[in-house]
């Protein structure tokens, strides 16, 4: 035991205790620091404690004789599989900005501050962001699309934007867990060896429920959530639209980036073309806002394209002439993501790490093994999928790592994989935006402007999910057999 099989291999043998050292450590480090810096810890320190933990894994690693090459290798490759998300991160920091200067998300401000209601304004969240999402198989790009809107809609109204937020995620993780276009829906069946559309039938045994009673809560919460905003919103309404040149005409650009997700575009090119849209559309039907934000007296070419470039790149805020309005209409473009992009990346060192080292796989094999039954199966899963959650800070990483590591015990036991593929979906894919940091969980926080530890209670459906897959499995309801 300790000993290292092969130079040249990533193959060491460490306990237990010596494979959560790096976690535990970090736990304490992590707590500690929110104890000092509160909510701005994830402004930088946190990042920064991330990469602390690392090196306690590469100190464990490096003493039971694991070549450092080998370590950065498997960093390397960590940091290799997010390249996509930092350039979703970036082009939707991007895509923000010219939807705002361009009218995009105040015109779904206005035409929302008609059409929603405060006393139905959380069940119309979840439903909404549950429809967007199937239809394009993306909780990220529903949240950087309607669930923005949304958020800015619950400040002008009063409702409380943690309550709305946990709505606006929930809806948009059931769509995403149901929706054959969702790349994690099609990744769990690939690595349990489950058919697509078997998998998302029998998801639908806990995913149902599980929104159900999650859409009951938010009515009992709007009922008992008592606006604080004004009960008329003719002020308001008359502020967007003195500031805005307001018209349908801009939903023109979010239903083309709508229909290129549901054509299978990738989200990048995607993205990218909503953003080039929305700074055409600015030059439409916002000449005014341009020339504002160029601090010039008349309307140029030149004035136009610094300000659409600095909208992309830089912060960018609009005066409308009221205070509620102003804390709406601001982006900070791809400048506003960079920490979100910190927060990433140095959660995938601390990743790779620990998966260079074994710890990962010391850590699943152990749980494997405190029980033999059908339901300590599901809940050796169910609990390894949150360690990934929590350790890699990767939500395909907790799909992928222990679905390679139980799917022998699965089909030893006779259970069938959408069996196994069920429960990765129930609790990797949906519990990784309950993570401050990780991916899923930085990236919502971000977009929506609301920290992961405010939104966490709301965010029923997700942790709801964790507990209703071993209800099932506990009650050994339609648990198929091969």
């Amino acid at each position: 035991m300790g000993k290292i099989k092969d130079k040249n291999t990533n193959v060491i043998n460490l306990t237990l205790n010596e494979s959560l050292l790096p976690i535990c450590i970090l736990i304490i480090m992590l707590s500690f620091n929110v104890y000092i810096y509160g909510e701005d810890s994830m402004s930088g320190s946190n990042q920064f404690i991330l990469l602390m933990g690392a090196a306690v894994g590469i100190f464990v690693g490096i003493k039971k004789g694991l070549n450092f090459k080998i370590i950065l290798d498997q960093v390397a490759e960590n940091l290799k599989s997010v390249t996509g998300a930092i350039i979703i991160l970036l082009f939707v920091g991007a895509l923000s900005g010219t939807w705002l200067i361009s009218g995009i998300i105040p015109s779904m401000i206005y035409y929302g501050l008609k059409i929603l209601h405060p006393s139905f304004f959380l069940p119309s969240c979840l439903i909404i962001c549950a429809i967007i999402s199937i239809a394009t198989g993306s909780s990220w790009t529903t949240s950087a699309t309607v669930g923005i809107a949304l958020i800015g809609i619950s400040k002008a109204i009063g409702i409380p934007v943690e309550m709305s937020a946990g709505a606006i995620i929930s809806g948009a993780y059931f769509g995403d867990k149901l929706s054959p276009l969702s790349d994690t829906t099609n990744l769990a069946p690939a690595i349990s060896g489950s058919n697509l559309f078997t998998h998302i039938r029998y998801l639908t045994i806990t995913t149902i429920p599980t929104i159900t009673i999650s859409l009951l809560i938010f009515i009992i919460l709007n009922f008992y959530t008592l606006s604080s905003g004004p009960t008329d919103n003719t002020s308001l309404l008359k502020a967007i639209n003195g500031t805005f040149n307001i018209t349908p005409y801009v939903f023109i650009v979010p239903m083309i980036v709508i229909i290129l997700i549901i054509k299978k575009t990738p989200p990048i090119i995607a993205l990218f073309t909503g953003t080039i849209l929305g700074g055409f559309f600015a030059l439409i039907f916002q000449q005014d806002i341009l020339t504002q934000l160029s601090s010039s007296s008349v309307f140029t070419l030149k004035g136009a394209y610094s300000s659409i470039i600095n909208s992309i790149t830089i912060d960018t805020n609009i005066e409308s002439g009221n205070i509620e309005l102003n804390d709406l209409f601001s982006s900070g473009g791809m400048y506003g993501m960079m920490n979100t992009i910190w927060l990433v990346i140095t959660a995938m060192v601390f990743g790779g790490v620990m998966e260079s080292i074994g710890a990962l796989k010391k850590i699943t094999v152990s749980i494997l093994n405190l029980g033999k039954s059908t339901f300590s199966l599901f809940s050796s899963t169910a609990v390894s999928c949150i360690a990934v959650n929590l350790t890699t800070s990767d939500q395909y990483l907790a799909i992928v790592i222990p679905g390679k590591m139980f799917q022998k015990a699965f089909k030893e036991k006779g259970l069938a994989p959408e069996n196994l593929s069920r429960t990765l979906e129930d609790t990797g894919t949906v519990t990784s935006v309950l993570i401050p940091w990780n991916s899923c969980g930085a990236y919502q926080s971000t977009v929506l402007g609301v920290g992961v530890i405010d939104y966490f209670v709301y965010a029923i459906f997700n942790w709801l999910s964790f507990f209703m897959t071993l209800i099932v499995a506990g009650l050994n309801y339609k648990i198929k057999r091969i």
